[in-house]
């Protein structure tokens, strides 16, 4: 099951108590304080894993506790600190403050990490207090208590192109074609529930990852369908292929894209800046060639590269996956000029 959204409370550790003893010897006069501080309490800690693809686990266990640290005891023994709490989470998973509307992390490499909840302080033992006129101190501290916070986890998908497009596009067959996924395919709507992932084989052992979303539709910026939903799992992606229909009797391919890109835009606006290939599939169904024909002067226009597919037939497929290997390459030799991540000046072929 893939679920993509958790709320889960985390709570560090108490700090234990600091010590109240005095020693007690015999043959020794005037043994003085020796009580010990306590130990301080575990943190909670999140990491990003690789290996995890989904935040299934957190829906049965929604709560994560470190480990208190022990009080401190006699003769200046301290108490033991608490363990962490190492709690793995997939990479691509956003981290954020639910009470405070603060964001604590964006886990979008494997192996970063990011402390959600310290652990108390220790308090401090008798034998902290002593001084040349207080000798026999009988002050001690409480331990402090952990740090407790309820936290939302996103799981956003990393992947490097993302297949946007209405619903029966052929995004899920072009994903079975061009990668090893299987992704559910029917000849009716919104046969795709969830995002599904495919690495693509470009040859000369170059590779990128492919995230098949849900079709959108009209208003899926404001929930309807599925759009809203999973529209957060193309954020991270660094191409998008428009997939339109062009097998429909009389449809209007630029209708459909104008209305995928609308919701794109409506979502977040810098969408419609990132680097997007339009791919009329279906074409070995298609009727009508004028309407294809008019849908690639359209892209021509705003500068938007333009590849007619069959999915089912390979045509145009082995030149769709080196397009998109392209500006895969553009955008990243762009993202080594720009490191900061600053705004480009211009805007991407096909932006509006």
């Amino acid at each position: 099951m893939f679920v993509d959204e958790a709320r889960i409370t985390v709570a560090g550790g108490d700090g234990g108590d600091g010590c109240l003893s005095f020693r007690r010897e015999k043959f020794v006069p005037r043994g003085g304080p020796n009580g010990g501080n306590g130990g301080s309490g575990g943190a909670v800690i999140l990491t990003a894993e690789a290996d995890r693809n989904t935040l299934l686990a957190f829906r049965y266990r929604t709560r994560f506790q470190a480990e208190r640290g022990r009080h401190g005891e006699g003769s200046n023994r301290a108490g033991r600190s608490g363990a962490d709490l190492v709690v793995a989470v997939p990479v691509g998973t956003l981290v954020t403050d639910e009470e405070a509307l603060l964001q604590l992390a964006d886990l979008s490499t494997p192996g970063k990490r990011v402390t959600v909840a310290r652990g108390g302080m220790g308090g401090r033992g008798n034998a902290c207090f002593a001084t040349p006129t207080n000798r026999a101190p009988r002050r001690h501290e409480p331990g402090q208590p952990g740090e407790t916070r309820v936290v939302r986890l996103e799981l956003r998908l990393m992947a490097d192109v993302g297949l946007v497009g209405l619903p029966n596009a052929g995004k899920s067959t072009l994903l079975s074609r061009i990668s090893a996924a299987r992704p559910k395919i029917a000849d009716y709507p919104f046969t795709t529930l969830t995002p599904v992932l495919g690495v693509v084989d470009a040859g000369d052992y170059r590779s990128f990852v492919v995230a098949d979303i849900p079709g959108l539709i009209e208003g899926a910026h404001r929930g309807a369908g599925l759009g809203l939903r999973f529209l957060r799992h193309i954020e991270r992606c660094r191409v998008l292929l428009h997939l339109v229909d062009a097998s429909v009797p009389g449809a209007d391919p630029l209708a459909d894209m104008e209305t995928v890109s609308r919701e794109l835009r409506r979502y977040r606006t810098d969408l419609a800046r990132r680097p997007r290939i339009l791919v009329l599939t279906k074409a070995d169904a298609a009727q009508e060639t004028a309407a294809i024909e008019r849908a690639r002067a359209h892209a021509a226009a705003r500068g938007l590269p333009c590849v007619v597919i069959s999915a089912v037939t390979g045509r145009g497929v082995e030149e769709l996956v080196g397009s998109v290997w392209e500006a895969l390459r553009r955008e990243g030799e762009a993202a080594a000029e720009n490191p900061l991540g600053d705004p480009p000046r211009g805007r991407w072929p096909g932006s509006s």
